[in-house]
């Protein structure tokens, strides 16, 4: 069978991303977190003002009720707390505990370390390349 090379393209893209997701899954195992929770508590620490819970899973590209039941986890965990907003009952602001800055900090050392050596001899131009193609691709997906 002959595959197109947008077709190729667009399984090596699928591969890459569950591969790298999974390597990095595999090197944060140890400290008892979920690649979903994991994943949550990165784009927690991200954000500027504490997101409502509809901004963190709108961040996150999960729905509601998944990152409600992932936050109740963190919350057991002491790794997060929600709390009230006042212009909006429904509403819950979404903020990390101080034991999460520690979890955080090893996250991401984690993560830099795999990136420095998934990218070991690629250049910046092979990058910024790929980037624009990538972003050309993302653009054409937004547009459906």
């Amino acid at each position: 069978m002959s595959y197109s090379d947008e077709h190729r393209f667009a399984m090596q893209l699928a591969q890459l991303s569950r591969g790298w997701r999974g390597e990095l899954d595999r090197r944060l195992a140890d400290l008892g977190l979920s690649q979903a929770r994991w994943l949550v508590l990165l784009h927690l620490a991200r954000f500027e003002e504490l997101p409502t819970q509809r901004e963190l899973a709108q961040s996150v590209g999960i729905e509601g009720p998944t990152l409600a039941r992932l936050l109740d986890s963190l919350e057991s965990q002491g790794l997060v707390s929600r709390q009230a907003v006042l212009e909006d009952r429904r509403a819950k602001k979404v903020m990390l505990c101080p034991q999460a800055r520690p979890l955080i900090e090893r996250i991401e050392a984690l993560s830099n370390q795999l990136r420095a050596e998934l990218f070991e001899g690629i250049d910046e131009e092979e990058l910024r390349r790929c980037q624009q193609v990538h972003a050309r691709i993302l653009s054409n997906l937004e547009k459906r």
